[in-house]
């Protein structure tokens, strides 16, 4: 993708309008944006695709955009054009490995770039979550936030920055220790479990 596709910010009109939206829909805001040029935010727990519209807002009422991963099977006319304007970047799903270098070459080619990531990877329930973010982050020196939109009771934010090691193992295991006690519901409650150990 050429640089000057990579859109960054949105028009105050449209930010002013996605927070009024979000605050409508009863939702409340718990901190502001990404403050790195380079960032990851990890949204937790993903279990339904509504979850993609109130991460949007939320980042979207702050005049910045965070760049999301689709299957580069669906850029195409009329869609195309809407996913890049929503965020989006086209990658190629076969391939992890590829998938995550294509990210990794994005992210050094453009002065500022903001990353959501689900690290669940899934709308099912899973007990393991996926670590490309930590590659993706080590490679390029972006900051990593453990976000979460919590629907129990509809607060969304970034969350903290979270520190980076050699060990991923360990970082994992950090992350799940994070997360676990937290009083966050996924929309699906169901389908939303943090795991024990990495």
């Amino acid at each position: 993708m050429a640089k000057n596709k990579i859109k960054t910010k949105v028009s105050p009109g449209w930010a002013k309008f996605c927070g009024w939206w979000l605050k409508a829909m009863g939702w409340k805001t718990i901190g502001g944006p990404m403050k790195e040029p380079k960032a990851i935010v990890l949204g937790v727990p993903h279990t339904s695709v509504w979850d993609f519209l109130v991460s949007y807002l939320f980042y979207t009422q702050f005049g910045k955009v965070a760049h999301i991963m689709v299957k580069q099977e669906f850029f195409f006319w009329p869609l195309g054009p809407i996913l890049r304007a929503c965020g989006a970047v086209p990658v190629d799903r076969s391939s992890v490995t590829g998938q995550v270098r294509s990210l990794i070459h994005l992210m050094e080619e453009v002065p500022e770039f903001h990353l959501a990531l689900a690290p669940e990877a899934t709308r099912a329930k899973t007990t393991r979550w996926k670590s490309g973010f930590h590659l993706i982050a080590r490679e390029t020196g972006a900051t990593v936030y453990l976000g979460f939109y919590n629907w129990k009771h509809k607060e969304i934010s970034v969350g903290e920055p979270f520190p980076l090691t050699d060990d991923v193992k360990a970082d994992m295991q950090r992350m799940y220790d994070h997360y676990r006690p937290l009083d966050i519901d996924g929309l699906r409650k169901d389908h939303y479990a943090v795991p024990d150990k990495a």
